[in-house]
């Protein structure tokens, strides 16, 4: 799953807008981009025919916007709880996103072994519900403290990710869960563009009112699955709860098991580590390269979100059907590597959108890379495997943001010994090559992966 660069605060939601130069085109392109995707969006849940799916997806859209909708106001709110004082700010920023992490990256595995001892709709149910209460904690916290506590809460929630991954395995024939993994990408893109403009419209009304919407969206979710979700999982097909498997060292070490699996596993964690590139640094350098202002910004984020949706839930499927999950893999790493040389490269900011268009083709890369993980294993295990990757995942929020932003602050610094803006996009590229070779390796490992390599292409 492609990563989408999304800044701390979107460019579109500031009080004083940044489209006062321009604000008829690039509104206007804001607005063509939601409708597309919005588009997109409803499109599959209505082709997949399959209401369990459709619920799926709204649920995951739900994620993304709540936390779309807080990402705008939650800088200044904390400044106001610092007396405004920004450096503190900042510092406590960073220490609450890497709080949010580090309670995924734990609670993930937890999350996955218990949906498959207990099945995935009590989790999925619980989780929503923890998440709607959490955002009512946070809108009436009256101090900091109490934002440490309810991030915590969030961290560990949002972790039903990995359920509802489990979930759409289930309920997905092997042939159909790229495609439907796909449509994972079309619900965060539709998130990521939806959350952050609501909430700074929302922000503006009061700077706790996101939280209270959001809220409200998570209960509203929790309570219409309750009378329409149901459960995925087999009563046949469950296994029974263990704690070596349920934390994120153990799960991994279980892997091993299946030497293909274990070895995609590693590959889709320095993929995403490649990716960490583009969310980290994306407005830095787009500032500092080609001065862009923050509409400008917002406008290439929009065109982000719609090529995320049009790709990965419109093209993944179709992609994967001719050429099978191998070759699609393959072919997505090679589009990502090619995409992050040329954002390095670019000397003009025209240049980018070209290559945005072009590049965000790699998004059919995690879909592919998941079914393929996804009929690696049981069907009694789905949940503990889509856990470890979402636990990798929060890994990569972690270490990407400071590694990256090292690499783009020392690169144009006066001790570097060149001048290098693009040297993060140029190392994830050094990355998506070391993942091809992972790949490969992985393939060749064993007689397991040597039938899927012929089953997937």
């Amino acid at each position: 799953m492609a990563t989408v660069p999304i800044p701390l605060e979107p460019p579109w939601t500031s009080s004083v807008s940044p489209f006062s130069r321009r604000p008829c085109s690039n509104r206007f392109a804001l607005k063509l981009a939601i409708n597309h995707t919005v588009g997109v969006y409803w499109r599959a849940i209505l082709k997949s025919r399959n209401p369990a799916l459709g619920f799926i997806l709204v649920t995951l859209t739900l994620d993304v916007l709540g936390i779309g909708l807080i990402i705008p106001i939650l800088p200044r709110l904390i400044a106001n709880f610092e007396g405004g004082d920004v450096a503190a700010a900042s510092g406590t920023f960073g220490l609450l996103g890497a709080l949010y992490s580090v309670m995924q990256f734990l609670c993930a595995p937890f999350l996955g072994s218990l949906s498959d001892r207990f099945g995935r709709r009590p989790v999925i149910l619980l989780s929503l519900l923890g998440s709607g209460l959490d955002y009512f904690l946070l809108a009436f916290a009256p101090t900091l403290g109490w934002f440490f506590v309810g991030r915590a809460i969030v961290g560990m929630t949002s972790a039903n990710f990995a359920v509802a991954t489990a979930y759409i395995a289930d309920i997905s024939p092997p042939e159909k869960r790229a495609a439907n993994f796909g449509f994972i990408g079309a619900a965060f893109g539709l998130g990521f563009i939806l959350g952050p403009a609501l909430g700074g419209l929302l922000g503006n009304v009061g700077l706790r009112v996101p939280f209270l919407v959001a809220g409200a969206l998570s209960l509203l979710n929790w309570l219409y699955g309750w009378f329409v979700l149901p459960e995925s999982l087999q009563l046949e097909n469950r296994r029974a709860f263990s704690w070596r498997r349920s934390n994120p060292v153990g799960a991994l070490l279980d892997l091993r098991r299946y030497p293909m699996v274990f070895g995609l596993a590693g590959t889709f964690f320095v993929i995403q580590l490649a990716h960490q590139a583009l969310p980290n640094t994306w407005v830095l350098y787009t500032n500092y390269r080609y001065n862009w202002s923050v509409g400008q910004t917002g406008l290439s984020l929009a065109v982000v979100g719609l090529m995320a949706a049009i790709v990965q839930g419109g093209l993944t499927g179709r992609v994967v059907k001719r050429l099978g999950e191998k070759r699609t893999v393959w072919l997505g790493l090679m589009a990502a590597a090619c995409s992050l040389v040329g954002y390095g490269l670019a000397t003009e900011g025209w240049m980018v959108y070209v290559i945005l268009i072009a590049g965000s083709f790699s998004g059919i890369t995690g879909p592919a890379m998941r079914a393929l993980i996804s009929r690696g294993v049981s069907a009694n295990e789905q949940g503990g495997v889509q856990g470890i990757l979402t636990s990798l995942l929060s890994v990569t929020g972690i270490i990407g943001p400071l590694l990256m932003t090292r690499l783009f602050s020392f690169f144009i610094g006066k001790t570097s010994p060149i001048h290098l803006p693009g040297a993060a996009f140029f190392f994830g590229a050094a990355l998506m090559v070391v993942a091809m070779g992972m790949v490969l390796r992985s393939f060749k490992k064993s007689p397991e992966s040597r039938s899927i390599w012929a089953a997937s292409g």
